[in-house]
């Protein structure tokens, strides 16, 4: 862990603030401003030193043209830092990086533009029309642009310091070709003609900046902290850790991000050594949703899963252009971290106890980062549900720290990638893959030889042509069959089982142990032949193995994960987790509960304990646009099976105090929770 540590209960306060509007600021008092904020519990309150559209909130000399044109009092982020410190309120300043639509009007030579000349806009819409609403007309920090950014960012750090921390936000690749990134392809021996080159450099560029960038800060501040914000934290992130002195993860649910968002990056951002902040938002929508509220169970649910998965706290909100918090806002606010308070001491330098490593397919991916594969959120979604402790990892991970890795369906294997899981297996390690994973990256060989299976010489195809494994056809033409038996078809009727999406055909190696065959249709959906509405029935005839075991590793010939994502049919699940049952019978945790109770297992090492997190909150589909939560579904008498690997003294529910009694079971322990109201908390001091 870096030594920057975060707080746990923080506010972003964002002030993206029309010019048009008058009398900004009017209402701002510094005392009743803080007295807010303390009275919600927070002790970290992000504000702005300049905003999207460019407009800047203090007293700058040397841009006093951007200076917002009603800004009633240009000391407003003066006197917020101010008020803030003398309660002992962190305040990190706020600077908008490729957003800002004044510069973006004064400066066009400046933008980013697509290969057509088009401006580069955000990551969602990749082309800023000029009638649309919005400040989204991306800057190249390639440009002149960058050095009016360091100018400013001086004026910030000498103008306020000591600066407790800096946000740059809007820090993300883009494939620009305007002059000055074709210049420096060139110089490094790119084609700026060609698409992949401008992703690479694009890449390259970014990482370049925030290196660049905090050294430049680090002329005039040796311990603020810094974070660059593009909506997303991956192994893009990796290589750059140098920059941060932590991680933000920007992941509003009810926004662009979803439920499945922030666990998965998570579980993959708390191994890379930084402290790890989440941020959600008080909005029932998305950032800019004024005078709405997050309903309180959904904002509980979000914070306390943040405690669960070892991340501090962040709520989003923002700033009446009057400068006047809202009221309503913080009691809803301060509900929640009134709470956070009471748990944080069962979650300082709580680090997560895991089993399972995960790896993410966005090491190969070319899509926008936040835009999680659905093979990806399967498997988080099915690990989730059956209480496993897991992280999501990638090929330089430690893979020793875990007892089973997985490779969720579109995972390719290298060479040298082969060798490390090679290795792995030899030491006694466990792999479950499935689908393409294991194939080399032209899809053409196994070079994961472990798995036990060979391609077929023939693949089914569709009538021009084309392969239709793992394709979804909304009335699935290429459907097959599994018929579950035996350990791996634990919980199953023997009978054949629709696989909706085609596998990749495959046969077992000699020496490896068939666990199930897939039984072919009678025939494809096409115009030529079909029954009834949507796939044939089962034929009865052997087509392909499905799912194959070769000593600790087990394969599955269909993107069991893709389809889970895709519309969740249990026996997916069942065969999955029946497959992890039969690799790692005893795992760190089992209970009773609903598949909708989520588990997290974490330690605190100098206290001596480990905590249990559980949290039984449902979102729900509700509306067309996001999920939602009002409810809290309270659990009576959970019983859990507990492989602590110590000897455990006592069992507490905290911070309630309540001691519950335990037994020893099989190697581990066993006790029940008498009640799960939404969130509990249950520490085992060990000797």
């Amino acid at each position: 862990m870096g030594k920057f540590e975060l707080n746990f209960r923080q506010v972003h306060l964002d002030f993206h603030t029309s010019p048009l509007i008058e009398g900004v600021g009017r209402d701002f008092n510094a005392e009743e401003f803080v007295d807010t904020l303390e009275k919600a519990r927070v002790n970290s309150v992000t504000c702005f030193a300049r905003c999207h559209h460019g407009m800047i909130y203090y007293d700058s000399k040397i841009n006093p043209e951007r200076i917002h044109p009603h800004l009633v009092n240009k000391n407003l982020l003066k006197e917020q830092i101010e008020a803030c410190h003398k309660r002992g309120i962190r305040v990190p300043i706020y600077i908008t990086v490729q957003w800002d639509y004044y510069t973006a009007q004064e400066h066009p030579e400046w933008l980013s533009v697509n290969e057509d000349g088009s401006i580069i806009g955000s990551p969602e819409d990749i082309v800023q029309k000029p009638f649309e609403p919005g400040f989204y007309h991306t800057l190249c920090v390639n440009s002149p642009y960058r050095d009016f950014l360091k100018a400013h960012t001086k004026e910030v750090l000498e103008t306020f310091h000591p600066v407790d921390g800096l946000f740059f936000d809007i820090v993300f690749p883009v494939g620009c070709a305007c002059r000055h990134c074709r210049q420096g392809m060139v110089e490094k021996g790119l084609k700026p003609h060609n698409d992949m080159d401008r992703s690479i450099y694009s890449q390259m560029t970014i990482d370049e900046f925030q290196i660049d960038m905090t050294n430049f800060v680090r002329q005039y501040s040796e311990d603020c902290s810094i974070f660059y914000n593009k909506g997303h934290i991956g192994t893009a992130h990796r290589s750059v850790t140098e920059a941060f002195t932590h991680f933000e993860l920007e992941s509003l649910p009810s926004g662009l991000w979803g439920y499945l968002h922030f666990p998965i990056t998570m579980r993959y951002g708390r191994n890379l050594g930084l402290d790890c902040l989440a941020q959600t938002g008080k909005f029932h929508t998305m950032w800019g949703d004024f005078h709405s509220f997050k309903n309180m169970a959904a904002l509980e649910f979000e914070c306390f899963n943040m405690l669960a998965l070892n991340a501090k706290c962040l709520i989003g909100d923002q700033l009446d252009p009057n400068g006047k918090l809202s009221e309503p806002v913080y009691q809803l606010i301060g509900g929640v971290y009134s709470e956070i308070e009471k748990k944080e001491p069962w979650c300082k330098a709580a680090k997560p106890v895991t089993e399972i490593g995960v790896f993410t397919s966005e090491e190969y991916e070319k899509r926008f980062n936040r835009d999680l594969t659905p093979s990806l959120r399967g498997v988080t979604r099915m690990l989730q549900e059956g209480a496993h402790q897991f992280d999501i990892i990638d090929t330089k991970s430690d893979l020793s720290l875990y007892r089973l890795l997985l490779l969720p369906d579109e995972i390719p294997v290298s060479e040298e990638f082969a060798v490390k899981l090679d290795n792995y297996i030899r030491n006694g390690g466990a792999v479950i893959a499935s689908f393409e994973s294991g194939l080399d990256a032209a899809k053409s060989n196994f070079n994961l030889k472990e798995l036990g299976v060979r391609l077929k010489e023939e693949a089914t195809r569709d009538l021009d042509g084309n392969l239709v494994r793992g394709e979804n056809y909304p009335v699935f033409n290429y459907a097959d069959y599994i018929i579950p038996k035996g350990d791996i078809g634990k919980g199953l009727p023997e009978t054949e089982h629709v696989m909706y999406m085609k596998g990749l055909e495959v046969e077992a190696l000699a020496g490896s142990e068939v666990l199930a065959d897939v039984i072919l249709s009678c025939f494809d959906r096409t115009y030529e032949h079909f029954c009834s509405h949507r796939q044939t029935p089962s034929s009865g005839k052997t087509g392909y193995q499905g799912i194959v075991r070769n000593g600790k590793v087990i394969y599955f010939a269909h993107p069991i994960f893709k389809q889970y994502h895709q519309n969740a049919p249990r026996w997916c699940k069942q065969l999955f987790l029946n497959a992890v049952e039969m690799l790692i019978p005893d795992p760190v945790l089992k209970h009773n509960g609903p598949s909708t109770m989520l588990t997290a297992v974490n330690e605190q090492v100098k206290e001596k304990r480990l905590i249990v997190h559980l949290l039984h909150y449902i979102p729900e589909r509700r509306a067309v646009d996001l999920d939602i939560i009002e409810d809290v579904i309270p659990l009576y008498n959970i019983s859990l099976i507990l492989k602590p690997g110590k000897e455990v003294d006592s069992v507490i529910c905290v911070p309630q105090g309540k001691e519950i009694e335990f037994r020893l079971h099989e190697g581990g322990i066993a006790f029940t929770v008498p009640e799960v109201q939404g969130h509990q908390m249950i520490a085992l001091n060990y000797k």
